[in-house]
């Protein structure tokens, strides 16, 4: 792999990867007949929302308010917010949006649904349900279905389906439950992850939307669960060799504050590729150590590309994203959304 001459460490992405990886998932879920609404926290970048929206995709997903905020700023009108808006100031962001993009979205408390009623009229309240993760959710397809009825009743709500993240086996039953005993008419049902990705036709028809937002650039962690290989990864760190202190270490520029502390079923913090039998063993904020494998060797000065283990951690790490293409520079992007 050829040095890119960049100031390190620096996130790299790799567009001709990038585009296969987004028209490939654009086209499965055109073929199992779902609307693709991918998550933007991935990459925080309004260029590559707009790619994906142009390719097809239904809106974008958007975990935080800022990031909702920015993808209108480029003009996307169709945003989900797949958790809980709660509090004074956020519910006022959240009204000042609804004058920009039509917005939706998930609860899985009363209470919070009963403070969205005054934000704007008609606003779409998916019902978010635990399927097995264990994080926010109602926790049983009959508690889904009352707190259905219940947005359904109140005043300046619109009831619009039900919502989960990820879907383990049981997600689509669960689901299927709250449908039919909800007893209204359920526009969206939505999961979403990507390390299940290419299974999700087993949740059809039951589910109508599926949110993937790593696929973009796919990272270590995706890899592991099947769902891309090395030659799909689009991001990479791209890092120096700054130290040789001993014979079998290595130390480059790139630490938690360009990896993120993350951790995969993969051993290490991320994967080297010109030194792929070694190990990224520690990563202190500035700097990574790499335990050299035999017949791996790493000169002081020589650039290496990283694959992380989490890539979007590593997106909201940086202000601008290196692009490459054909192996050689080819611009950058700003990612608008970080920090957001």
């Amino acid at each position: 792999m050829s040095e890119l001459d960049l100031e390190t460490p620096a996130p790299v992405v790799d567009l001709d990867r990038l585009d296969r990886n987004l028209e490939r998932w654009q086209r499965r879920c055109d073929e199992l007949g779902f609307a693709s609404r991918p998550h933007v926290k991935t990459h925080k970048c309004t260029v590559i929302a707009l790619r994906q929206v142009e390719l097809g995709a239904a809106g974008v997903t958007c975990q935080t308010l800022g990031e909702a905020e920015a993808m209108a700023d480029a003009g996307i009108g169709d945003v989900l917010l797949p958790g809980n808006v709660v509090g004074a100031r956020k519910l006022e962001r959240l009204s000042r949006l609804l004058g920009r993009a039509r917005v939706t979205v998930a609860v899985d408390d009363e209470r919070v649904a009963e403070g969205l009623a005054d934000v704007g009229d008609g606003l779409t309240i998916l019902v978010e349900c635990d399927t097995g993760h264990g994080r926010s959710g109602v926790q049983t397809p009959q508690r889904a279905a009352g707190l259905a009825k219940a947005i359904a009743s109140t005043d300046g709500l619109r009831f619009g389906g039900f919502l989960t993240y990820p879907a383990p086996p049981g997600a689509r039953a669960f689901l299927a439950d709250a449908v039919d005993r909800c007893g209204l008419e359920v526009e969206t049902v939505s999961a979403g992850g990507t390390p299940a990705m290419w299974d999700a036709g087993e949740l059809r028809p039951v589910v109508t939307e599926y949110r993937a937002g790593t696929y973009a650039f796919h990272d270590r962690a995706t890899v592991a669960a099947g769902a891309a290989t090395l030659d799909d990864v689009a991001l990479t760190v791209c890092a120096t060799v700054v130290s040789r202190p001993a014979p079998g270490r290595a130390i480059v520029d790139a630490g938690s504050k360009a990896l993120s502390s993350d951790r995969c079923a993969e051993p290490g913090h991320g994967l080297v590729l010109e030194a792929p039998s070694s190990r990224l063993v520690r990563l202190d904020e500035e700097h990574g150590y790499v335990e050299l494998a035999d017949g791996d060797e790493l000169d002081v000065g020589r650039q290496v590309r990283i694959v992380p283990n989490h890539a979007c951690v590593v997106a909201n790490l940086f202000s601008s994203l290196a692009l490459v293409r054909d192996g050689a520079l080819a611009g950058a992007w700003a990612v608008d959304a970080r920090g957001r």
